[in-house]
């Protein structure tokens, strides 16, 4: 629940909120009340940000109240102001027609708000932990509207206007109905762009019908996968599988059968399992490959079906509402275990998604594009802009949800505008590509100048040291250094004494980290540094020795031999014998290092060759999006009405699947169906008298 005066933007949700909601809240805080801290609940979501954007203030509102404090955000609307843009945007409503809409498009000062979002949130994508499953092809099937259709759309415009039920052929509308006109006519648009029988079973069959395009693709991929046994999904919310009553998936069943000769067995619906039993059996059989086609609705296919082993595509019929919802339904084939498109599909699978022009298909993917791109932006923290457009492209998916919604639609103004916007976005995102390539670039010549100084240096005073030993160095006949060792506190001077006192210093010693003097060897001292550690849990001293010149040089990383005294007193001198070989190792890197520089010096000359073609593109769109306001501009009445079929839109869910799960489970679904003669529009879900009510 939230209080704010935006109380006419579109997507905020009800600020109500719940009574559950509310007593979650108060749990919440009574818990960070007795610490003082934004701790004491963790929330587990795969969809944190799902609907409307209240619901990231409340994730913030739940998780980080001393912080939105610290910040003085104490309400909906401060956070609103600092994060958020409210602009009038064009949208399609129910009918097809552009209107004027308030909403928050833009969000600002989008770095601090992802990274306040990413303080709460650990989020992992299956890219992320390396989870091998096919990607998503994704395939517009766009259906131009059939006869029936067109003049169909008209009726439903004109009813939309006038509220006048008899255009559509139905009774006036009560008084109630009355209040939930655009809720009407959403589901008469809905329903119309599935198939025109569930408007009226008079219409008859079209071959130029959602169905039977659909159909057309089942069985071009039945066949193209028939060696491999592949298998399908198809979904579809609305006309769900009832025995004895027309519905879609026994009308494509049937063109399967009639007009592909795919075997009647081959194809089964989900609604068809009564028990869990049956329901693990078809799944089975879709894993085996006995069931090739498999329907069903987001809630009963959606979630919990591991039948992916075959699975080459899956069909949309109709759009969810939610992004959610189709990520749900695409996972049903793309997942860790698609056994067929990893060998034989190059490791994708094709997801069609249906949509007839001028239908309610362009309003559901503008919203599901509206939703879609600011959640996807946020999670993946890869957000370089410092202000995210709601509307813009999502460069990464190529043709996403603003794409189809200016395809659908038929206005060339709009799908030039996303063309455009889509455009700027990938050269944006070079330009960004290419200065990060630039200043890294710069940073690594810059480092690599001055790793070469130093190395140079280093050599240097490197050579100074070993020039200085080579001159007093004693060596035996076969070329051996003599030892040499004199220690401060020794006296004595043969190597099994000395070694017996050094390996005492190293078990005894304790110089709190600072370099003591021990002795010298042909003139360069030794010292010991003593280092904690933990060793099995506990804190123990361990003592280093080191020969000091310009560098202080160690032999066995410091540590002196414990059980020899012999290699314990030549520890110092081999320490010195090793200057040749540091001397040779830091000569290799500068090299490696001076190698790199023409390489990098030529990307830094460099400057990006599209500035120009980049201004000129933001020109171009600056003057469409002044012709598309100019041209698309609402009339006041027009405005009034659009909040209301906008509202209305939005409260029509799925239809419930309740009903299929008590009809007991048939092999063969009849093709002979009860065609009722008198039909209704309203929803199954029935006409909400509150829209604002508390649940």
């Amino acid at each position: 629940m939230f209080n704010t005066r935006h109380d006419r933007v579109a997507g905020l949700g009800n600020s109500e909120g719940s009574q559950r909601a509310l007593n979650l809240l108060y749990a919440i805080r009574t818990i960070q009340e007795r610490t003082g801290k934004d701790l004491g609940a963790t929330f587990l979501s795969g969809t944190t940000i799902s609907n409307s954007l209240t619901e990231l203030y409340l994730l913030f509102k739940y998780l980080r109240p001393n912080e939105l404090e610290r910040q003085e955000i104490r309400c909906f609307d401060a956070w609103a102001a600092i994060f958020a843009k409210k602009t009038t945007d064009f949208e399609f409503n129910v009918t097809n027609n552009i209107v004027a809409k308030e909403r928050f498009r833009y969000f600002i000062k989008v770095p601090e708000l992802a990274a306040f979002y990413n303080e709460i949130t650990d989020y992992r994508t299956a890219e992320d932990v390396g989870v091998d499953r096919p990607h998503k092809h994704e395939i517009l099937h766009n259906i131009p509207p059939t006869p029936a259709q067109e003049a169909f759309i008209e009726k439903l415009m004109k009813f939309a206007e006038s509220g006048d039920a008899t255009i559509l052929g139905r009774a006036p509308l009560s008084e109630t109905e009355e209040k939930a006109k655009m809720l009407i006519a959403t589901d008469y648009a809905r329903k119309m762009a599935l198939d025109m029988r569930m408007i009226d079973p008079e219409y008859g069959d079209d071959p130029n019908n959602k169905a039977s395009h659909c159909a057309r693709m089942i069985a071009e991929y039945y066949h193209k996968y028939d060696a491999q046994r592949g298998t399908q999904f198809v979904f579809s919310d609305l006309s769900t599988y009832k025995l004895g009553e027309w519905n879609v998936y026994s009308e494509i069943k049937r063109k399967l059968i009639e007009d592909y000769g795919i075997p009647a067995h081959e194809i089964r619906f989900i609604q068809e399992c009564k028990t869990e039993r049956s329901r693990k059996a078809v799944i089975e059989a879709m894993n085996n490959g006995d069931v090739r086609v498999l329907f069903g609705s987001t809630s009963m296919l959606g979630t919990g079906v591991n039948a992916q082993r075959r699975a080459v595509c899956i069909h949309h019929l109709d759009t969810p509402w939610r992004p959610s919802d189709l990520t749900q339904r695409d996972g049903r084939a793309i997942r860790a275990g698609n056994e067929i498109a990893k060998l034989y599909a190059d490791n994708k699978v094709d997801v069609v998604i249906y949509a007839v022009e001028k239908s309610l298909d362009s309003y559901k993917f503008n919203l599901l594009h509206c939703k879609a791109t600011f959640i996807d932006q946020l999670k993946s923290g890869a957000l370089g802009a410092r202000t995210i457009d709601e509307g813009a492209m999502d460069e990464k998916n190529g043709m996403n949800f603003s794409e189809y919604m200016a395809i659908l639609s038929g206005n060339t103004d709009l799908l030039e505008k996303a063309k455009l916007e889509k455009r700027i976005v990938a050269l944006e995102s070079e330009r960004k590509s290419f200065n990060k390539g630039i200043s890294d670039s710069r940073f690594r010549l810059q480092t690599i100048s001055h790793d070469i100084a130093n190395n140079e240096a280093a050599i240097e005073r490197m050579k100074a040291d070993y020039a200085r030993y080579e001159a007093v160095v004693q060596r035996d006949k076969d070329g051996n250094p003599v030892n040499s060792l004199v220690l401060d506190d020794c006296k004595y001077k043969d190597e099994q004494n000395m070694g017996i006192h050094l390996q005492g210093l190293a078990r005894k010693t304790d110089t709190h980290g600072k370099y003591v003097r021990v002795g010298e060897v042909y003139g360069f001292p030794i010292s010991i540094i003593s280092e904690r550690t933990l060793v099995d849990g506990k804190e123990v001293v361990q003592n280093r020795f080191v020969v000091e010149g310009n560098y202080k040089y160690k032999f066995n990383n410091g540590f002196i031999a414990m059980s020899d005294t012999h290699a314990a007193c030549m520890n110092f001198v081999n320490a010195l014998e090793k200057i040749p070989g540091l001397i040779t190792q830091h000569e290799e890197r500068t090299a490696r290092l001076k190698a790199d520089i023409p390489t990098l010096e030529s990307i830094v000359s460099k400057t990006w060759g599209k500035e120009d073609e980049l201004k000129h593109l933001k020109s171009e769109l600056a003057a469409l999006d002044r012709k598309i306001t100019a041209e698309l501009a609402p009339k006041q009445d027009e405005k009034d009405g659009v909040e209301n079929s906008q509202t209305a839109a939005q409260t029509v869910d799925a239809p419930s699947q309740s009903e299929d799960a008590k009809k007991s489970m048939v092999a063969e679904p009849a093709t002979d169906y009860a065609v009722p003669r008198r039909f209704s529009a309203v929803p199954e879900t029935g006409i909400p008298r509150h829209a604002g009510r508390r649940m």
